[in-house]
């Protein structure tokens, strides 16, 4: 096997059978060989088309394509973060004639390689996953958090008609419900200044983020200042019920769209903490805040403490009428020791 465009790394002992694939850095030509591995993932909701050139522009991130006889067959992003101690693997793609074949484990030993080879202080592998883990995992992972997944689909035009007829915390209008949602005081969303002082400065968020971990669409970052300059750079709506003593906080993409179709779109939040009352009114801000100039089609997808996952998908079935796109899944986090 071969690295091409420059990079130099010492032969991996990997099985013969394997000899003929060919490692190359990603560029942006390899776009339209990217996506037709793409087009299956996800029922169509892969997001790696709205994030694969911003992937090419971040420094501390790699981005590898196995290739084999000139083909794009397989990829895979790597990114340091946590002050450099982690090696986060995000984006794994193999083109639908190579599963099975053992292509993914090939390409994650060699980008660890290769990470070490330009990181060497580098200490683990993380990763997320949304399957379910079995005794097998267990022996190479170790579990730092999981999350409930809650997928709904809507479309915005009829989403902001029924939001109209909630409450700011979802109950339908009525005296006692506009006096009753008086009593929790309006979610805050958060500036810069404002993030870093619940975030760094303090340890006001220690109790609420899922083992001191802030997890932003798939990304687990420790509440690091090199980690706040990465997440600081994306569009998000960061959210809390109280700055001075915060109980829910949450964090919302802007909405991106997806190849499913023309007038689809992707909206993604991340809900910290266990008050549902609290993270249904975040839930609500967020939507009508992206919402409101959206036409067209949306897939939501909340991640949020396991227990809240029932509560929350009868809300949104019951009161906000979207349909739920799945049954309870959950995003775990994931942990290995680089050797």
């Amino acid at each position: 096997m071969k690295i091409e465009n420059g990079m130099t790394l010492p032969e991996l002992p990997e099985p013969l059978s394997h000899a003929g694939l060919q490692f190359t850095v990603a560029t942006e030509e390899d776009f339209d060989d990217i996506m037709a591995m793409s087009q299956d993932i996800y029922g169509g909701l892969d997001y790696l088309p709205t994030r694969y050139t911003t992937w090419l522009q971040e420094t501390n991130r790699t981005v590898i394509l196995a290739r084999k006889q000139g083909k794009v067959i397989a990829l895979e992003s790597v990114c340091v973060i946590d002050d450099g101690e982690t090696m986060l693997v995000e984006g794994l793609r193999v083109a639908p004639q190579e599963r099975g074949k053992g292509v993914a484990g090939v390409l994650l030993r060699f980008c660890s390689q290769l990470v070490k080879s330009k990181f060497p202080e580098v200490k683990v592998t993380r990763l997320t996953r949304d399957d379910v883990l079995g005794p097998k995992d267990f022996q190479k992972y170790r579990l730092i958090t999981k999350q409930g997944i809650l997928l709904v689909r809507f479309r915005a035009e009829d989403l902001k008609l029924r939001l109209s007829e909630l409450g700011p915390d979802g109950d339908f209008h009525s005296p006692s419900s506009i006096s009753s949602s008086s009593s929790i005081p309006p979610p805050v969303c958060l500036d810069h200044k404002d993030i870093h002082r619940l975030y760094l400065a303090t340890d006001l968020m220690h109790g609420v983020l899922p083992n001191a971990t802030i997890v932003q669409d798939w990304q687990p970052f420790k509440p690091v200042p090199s980690n706040m300059a990465i997440l600081l750079k994306k569009e998000i709506d960061w959210m809390v019920d109280d700055v001075t003593s915060p109980t829910v906080a949450s964090l919302c993409t802007f909405p991106f769209r997806v190849p499913i179709g023309d007038d689809w779109y992707y909206l993604n939040i991340d809900m910290f903490g266990k008050d549902l009352a609290l993270a249904r009114q975040q839930f609500l801000c967020h939507l009508r805040r992206h919402t409101a100039s959206l036409k067209g089609h949306v897939m939501c997808q909340m991640f949020l403490d396991p227990p809240l996952w029932k509560p929350m998908a009868d809300f949104c079935r019951q009161n906000l009428g979207v349909e739920l796109v799945k049954e309870y899944t959950e995003q775990c986090v994931c942990e290995s020791d680089v050797v």
